[in-house]
């Protein structure tokens, strides 16, 4: 009998993130899910992020006594469940009604971080609301600084304890197969609103109730009548301001008294850099294969990263994790926590919150069950010789 995967619609009987990827495929119109699925050029960073996990072998130890495994860590001070991160990630009312929502109170629940992307369709101040969540907010550095300021000053008012700023899209990526959906930005071509009409569910979830979603977060940067995803998505690549440096998280810095978290480094000189600014974290990224093509992951400037910055500053990765031994093999590599973005998306369009409830519950098993076989009872014991490098030699 041929191995076939699940290919029903109920999120609870995904065994995987991938199995809820193919139910969030079964349920979005094909340019939405393409927005959430795709990357820049011709992709290959996207693949290569996936790749790149074969490089690494464990080797694990089978007489050490293995007990119960205790998976919570310390991130930015706080104590969290997991080493684990829900990431900044924009649109998500396109996916699911009230998607950020969703996405925090799964947080929350799982008492890890959640950061709220500056392109959501939830404001701030909602997601500061929900409750017992440790709430991040992400930020991007736009031409009108004025703007900046302003929402420097609104996370302040809201009692947010974190900023994520972003460094790597200062240059928007060229995402072709996002493209293709469309006629004008945001308007899909007339396959695309074909195939809408085969995705009822979604239309009645997402567009009946408030029609299409709106910026909360981008005020008076988007000129009137430009709130809406449709209107906004041309007005924000224009926005964003190319000359982005270091002079720019000085700034930062010196503004924001709380924790800065600089996210979209590749270089572990750039680490070393942003540690001697004085911030918290930083966020090796690559965004997950949206912006440069041919680009390294995250995974292999990661060891680097971690001997110039020391313990002077946190450090996270992000881009392409889908499984539990992924998550392991970065933390054996010097990571303190890895950021989730499609993983958890997939869960959010396959089941909304609940499916971003299993998402997270499916790495929880598969990280314990790691740790396990590897021999290890804690996140703080493990080491890069748990792991063997393909490359070696």
């Amino acid at each position: 009998m041929k191995r076939r995967p699940y290919a029903g619609t109920d999120c609870r009987r995904a065994l995987n993130i991938a199995d809820l990827a193919r139910i969030a495929r079964r349920r979005l119109p094909h340019f939405v899910f393409e927005y959430l699925a795709g990357g820049a050029d011709d992709e290959r960073t996207l693949r290569h992020n996936r790749a790149v996990f074969d490089d690494y072998l464990f080797e694990p130890r089978t007489l050490t006594r293995v007990g119960p495994r205790e998976l919570s860590t310390t991130l930015l001070g706080k104590r969290h469940a997991l080493p684990l991160v829900i990431g900044p990630t924009g649109y998500n009312g396109m996916l699911t009604r009230h998607g950020d929502l969703k996405l925090a109170a799964a947080a929350s629940g799982a008492n890890i971080p959640f950061v709220l992307s500056n392109v959501a369709t939830t404001s701030l101040e909602d997601i500061a609301a929900v409750e017992g969540l440790d709430a991040w907010m992400q930020i991007y550095f736009y031409r009108d600084r004025d703007y900046v300021r302003k929402l420097v000053e609104r996370c302040r008012d809201a009692h947010y304890e974190t900023l994520v700023v972003t460094t790597d899209s200062a240059i928007y990526g060229n995402r072709e197969w996002d493209l293709r959906n469309f006629r004008k930005p945001m308007q899909p071509t007339l396959r695309n609103l074909l195939h809408l009409l085969t995705r009822p569910g979604w239309i009645a979830d997402v567009l009946i109730p408030d029609g299409m979603p709106t910026f909360k977060n981008l005020g008076d940067l988007l000129p009137p009548g430009k709130q809406s995803v449709q209107g906004a998505s041309a007005v924000i690549g224009q926005q964003l301001d190319p000359t982005l440096n270091w002079d720019d998280i000085a700034w930062l810095r010196d503004r924001w008294p709380g924790k800065l978290i600089v996210k979209g480094i590749l270089s572990p000189a750039e680490a070393e850099r942003a540690a001697a600014l004085g911030v918290e974290a930083v966020v090796l990224s690559n965004h997950g294969g949206r912006q440069l093509d041919h680009a390294c992951s995250p995974l292999e400037v990661l060891p680097a990263a971690r001997r110039r910055v020391g313990e002077r500053c946190q450090l996270f990765v992000d881009s392409g994790f889908r499984r539990g031994t992924e998550v392991v093999k970065a933390l054996a590599l010097g990571a303190d926590a890895v950021w989730l973005g499609r993983a958890t998306l997939y869960g959010l369009a396959a089941g909304g919150q609940a499916g971003v409830e299993h998402a997270l519950a499916i790495l929880q098993r598969e990280i314990d069950r790691t740790l396990g076989l590897l021999g290890v009872d804690r996140i703080a014991d493990l080491e890069a010789s748990a792991l063997v490098s393909r490359r070696r030699g």
